[in-house]
């Protein structure tokens, strides 16, 4: 188990927002966790100890919107994001620690200026599309992989559908839910759960239900726009720092 008072001082608020984004706002901020852990330890480390954390998150959030979820999204995004893992799990340790922080800062960052520049200039819903949900759900499923930001590519696709607001955050936790259980076979394989990582997954675990029930409540209660532009300006800022602590690395 990790000891370190830097580390937990960015987990706990790293784990509450991810379980906020998970209950509420259909995991809009599902990548943050990594970028804020990697800034204590290593982000291929921080993706271990948070994936058990994940997928309890995720059994929380399942029994919230059982059976509000949107099937016919769901068959073209699932083997996708299959594929997309199956990619990720055959290219494991071919990236350097700097350079997977450099990918998980771009992300991060081309999520926040997707959401301010991208897909909100849309003015008619988009229809579901084999060809788009496909690959965004296999970028999804990779990133989900590296470093459990598949929700950026995921969002990219399923928002601009302006689903019922019920019906995409049920759509998006069922999808992580099946993506974050696939992921603990080669997370195990490749040797990830060492018994210090599992102490500390263990450890947080019991923030998860908060983290949920916090953003179940902030749905009904907060404007929607004024949480996801902070969170986003916040998601903005630690992108902009891995990619930083990615270059001075070389």
């Amino acid at each position: 188990m990790i000891a370190d008072p830097l580390f937990y001082a960015v987990a706990i608020p790293a784990v509450l927002l991810t379980g906020i984004s998970k209950g509420g706002f259909g995991s809009a901020l599902g990548g943050v966790g990594v970028p804020i852990m990697a800034l204590a330890i290593s982000p291929v480390q921080a993706a271990a100890i948070l994936l058990p954390v994940l997928c309890f998150m995720d059994l929380v959030g399942f029994r919230v919107y059982y059976g509000k979820w949107d099937t016919a999204n769901l068959k073209i995004m699932l083997p996708g994001a299959l594929l997309g893992i199956a990619i990720g799990t055959v290219t494991f340790g071919t990236l350097s620690e700097s350079a997977i922080r450099i990918l998980i800062g771009a992300i991060a960052v081309a999520f926040t200026l997707n959401a301010w520049f991208g897909f909100g200039a849309r003015q008619q819903p988009a229809g579901s599309s084999v060809i788009k949900g496909t690959f965004w759900s296999g970028v999804s499923g990779l990133t989900s992989f590296l470093a459990h930001a598949g929700g950026p590519p995921a969002m990219v696709y399923v928002l601009p559908q302006r689903l019922d607001k019920t019906t995409y955050v049920a759509t998006i936790s069922v999808f992580f839910m099946v993506v974050n259980a696939v992921k603990l076979v080669p997370y195990a394989w490749l040797g990830q759960f060492s018994a210090a990582n599992l102490g500390t997954s263990l450890v947080l675990a019991p923030l998860v239900p908060l983290g949920v029930w916090l953003g179940l409540w902030l749905q009904q209660r907060v404007n929607t726009v004024w949480f996801y532009k902070i969170s986003q300006i916040c998601l903005l800022a630690t992108g902009l720092q891995l990619i930083y602590q990615g270059s001075g690395a070389r």
